[in-house]
């Protein structure tokens, strides 16, 4: 099913710069700062958060502490190295030691266990940090021209410290390079960048027209227009997702594109639902009574807000929106025989610890066996 689909042209006014530090950063790391608005209908173009905030502050806010404002960064961004530089991780057999380096190049990786290897170059460091933080490189390659390259050690907020990135375990290279992480090809490659910015295009080594962190144009789509006919009228049209028929799957589809669903895991996956889909909401969902049989009126949005962290929400909150479907008094829903209003979590939803100590809440919500 299409979403959104987003055709920009990005009006470049200047460069922002993602990396934090005294010397000239790499060229190859740099947004486009996106602040102009077209003065006439056309194709619309990204406008930037800061100018969706100046009527919509309250949301603008939310987002700003929420982990989508924070999905996609240099690794040379001073928060990020900082957690690496002067460390020594150690990865183990065959990958062995690795120390984290600074120079006028950039943040890179060093074998030290093998004085013959040599440096590789850490160039974007993807996820907000709220679970983790995972290096990506993109480096040339014989075969495809370009792959993506996930490094083998990751930092995880649960333990502050580093491990394993997920995904990695068992892992074994097939050639050198592969003892500093996982190769990632294609399409998957592509989906790296495209999940974690707003707007950003693999060219050769580079990525062009970036928009670092899921902003409000990821879902909502390029904003000139609106923005435009917001200034002309005190009452312009509405401008939801781009869609004035939104709904249940509009909605899945859009969130899922990111978050996954069915058809981006295996069929053995799916049927036997190993621990490791609870990272992946939809799919749990979709498997869920709970959605199967409202309707169409189970959204993700029932009960999270899309630009709030949903952390943010208390864990009451979160239960009264399950006892407002599953009241009692509503006949059209079942009511829990066991705590009709409270521990819906903990027994349909319960926390599931992943690898590194990251936590998820299972997605399929369902009453589970003794």
């Amino acid at each position: 099913m299409s979403i959104v689909v987003v055709v920009a042209v990005v009006v470049a006014i200047g460069v922002m710069m993602l990396v934090v530090r005294d010397d000239p950063p790499d060229e190859t790391v740099q947004a486009v700062a996106v602040t102009t608005v077209n003065p006439s209908p056309g194709i619309p173009t990204f406008v930037g958060r800061q100018v969706c905030g100046e009527c919509h502050a309250e949301n603008y806010h939310l987002h700003g502490k929420s982990g989508h404002a924070s999905t996609f960064s240099s690794a040379q961004d001073a928060s990020i190295a900082k957690k690496f530089v002067g460390s020594t991780v150690d990865a183990g057999q065959p990958h062995g030691r690795f120390a984290y380096v600074m120079d006028e190049q950039g943040l890179k990786a060093v074998r030290i266990d093998d004085a013959d290897s040599e440096p590789f170059p850490l160039q974007y460091a993807l996820g907000s940090g709220h679970n983790a933080v995972t290096f990506f490189s993109l480096i040339p390659d014989q075969q495809d021209g370009t792959i993506g390259f996930e490094h083998r050690v990751s930092w995880f907020a649960d333990h502050a410290g580093f491990g394993l990135t997920p995904g990695h375990v068992n892992k074994k290279p097939s050639n050198e390079i592969e003892l500093f992480g996982n190769p990632v090809r294609g399409e998957m490659m592509h989906g790296c960048v495209d999940c974690h910015t707003t707007s950003g295009t693999i060219v050769d080594q580079k990525i062009v027209d970036l928009i670092p962190n899921v902003n409000c144009e990821k879902c909502h789509g390029p904003g000139s227009e609106h923005v435009r006919q917001a200034r002309l009228s005190d009452h312009p049209p509405a401008f939801s997702v781009g869609k004035d028929n939104w709904d249940q799957e509009s909605e899945l589809q859009l969130c899922g594109r990111c978050h996954r669903l069915p058809k981006d895991i295996s069929p053995k996956q799916l049927r036997e639902y190993p621990s490791e889909l609870v990272r992946f909401q939809p799919i749990g969902m979709l498997r869920s009574a709970c959605f199967l049989e409202a309707e169409g009126q189970m959204m993700c949005t029932t009960c999270h807000n899309p630009h709030q962290a949903f952390t943010a929400k208390s864990k009451q909150a979160y239960v009264d929106d399950c006892v407002r479907c599953h009241d009692q008094e509503n006949t059209d829903h079942v009511a829990c025989p066991v705590s009709p209003r409270d521990g819906c979590i903990e027994c349909h939803m319960p926390p599931v610890r992943f690898e590194q100590g990251m936590i998820f809440h299972d997605h399929w919500i369902r009453v589970r066996p003794e």
